[in-house]
């Protein structure tokens, strides 16, 4: 039982630090992160088992783990306002074609890891974009303006249309030119 309440207690105090810790660098760990992660784990082993090297109280302690994640993801994905206290809000990190200075200060990310994920999503160019989320997993959403958007089949086959309504009137306009009125 005691392994049990330590296993918990340790996975919501780290599930608290984590939250305060903020949102992860654009979905990706960055050497740091993966240092502090890598030094979580073994910090926190001793809390999770306590004296216990044994293989069943390793696996126990990874057992409780598992479940409570399982739980914990499950009941918090059924409430709005769990998934905002846990995980945050999304943060406006470009808008209208510019950055905005403030989100990435208090984020703590670098102007030049952002304009990268803009790319790697279809931007070109920042004054591209009308708006580039960081969701609280880290992932960058990117929506580009109207006049950046990639064509779709959609817009091509209703292109294709117009055209050629506008060829075949004209090519009735200029066969009612050129036939001759009946006598």
């Amino acid at each position: 039982m005691e392994k049990l309440l330590r296993t918990v207690l340790v996975y919501i105090g780290l599930a608290v630090l984590l939250r305060l810790g903020g949102k992860r660098d654009l979905a990706q760990l960055n050497s740091f992160d993966l240092v502090v992660m890598l030094l979580l784990s073994n910090v926190v082993q001793n809390a999770v088992i306590g004296n216990d090297n044994s293989l069943t109280g390793g696996l126990l302690g990874a057992a409780v783990l598992v479940v409570i994640n399982s739980l914990m993801v499950r009941l918090v994905n059924r409430h709005p306002r769990l998934v905002r206290l846990f995980e945050g809000r999304p943060t406006t990190v470009i808008r209208d074609g510019q950055v905005v200075s403030k989100a990435l200060r208090r984020l703590g990310l670098r102007r030049s890891d952002v304009v990268a994920a803009c790319r790697r999503q279809g931007a070109d160019n920042i004054s591209e974009i009308a708006d580039a989320t960081l969701s609280p997993g880290g992932a960058l959403v990117v929506t580009l303006d109207e006049d950046h958007h990639d064509a779709t089949i959609g817009d091509l086959r209703r292109e294709n249309d117009r055209l050629l309504a506008q060829i075949r009137a004209e090519l009735a306009d200029l066969e009612r030119r050129l036939t001759p009125p009946p006598a």
